[in-house]
């Protein structure tokens, strides 16, 4: 039996395997490519700077102080999530391709089962795999 009698056979059940496997390989593609000790510390001085932000609320100057310092780490986190998209984004696409040919006739909402399962998929694999 190939693969597409397979997801033909089980359409929901193939969707939701099928975005586990992506979420998988994007989580692990994005642990190898990111330095993840400073994307943690990054996030740190985001939750740092958040709590600094409500103590602040009157001066109006050290809550500019405090924006523009989350927003050099926003911007710094920015840089290093592109590097496993570039990585990643020409063979999604092709992928995706492929995937709306088999499921488009099948399972109209093929697309919100992907993307709900993929959601839930990342959020297990990033805790699991520790991946910032």
């Amino acid at each position: 039996m190939s693969i597409i009698e397979i997801l033909t056979l089980y359409p929901k059940t193939g969707i939701v395997a099928i975005a586990f496997l992506i979420t998988l390989i994007m989580t692990l593609v994005t642990k190898k490519f990111t330095n993840q000790n400073r994307m943690k510390e990054l996030k740190e001085i985001q939750k740092a700077c958040k709590i600094k932000l409500k103590d602040a609320k009157g001066n109006l100057e050290k809550v500019n102080e405090i924006n523009q310092q989350m927003m050099e780490c926003s911007l710094e986190l920015m840089k290093h999530s592109f590097k496993p998209l570039l990585i990643t984004f020409i063979p999604l696409i092709i992928f995706f391709w492929w995937l709306k040919g088999v499921y488009t006739e099948l399972l109209p909402g093929w697309f919100w089962w992907y993307l709900g399962s993929g959601i839930g998929s990342s959020i297990v694999l990033r805790k699991v795999l520790k991946v910032a």
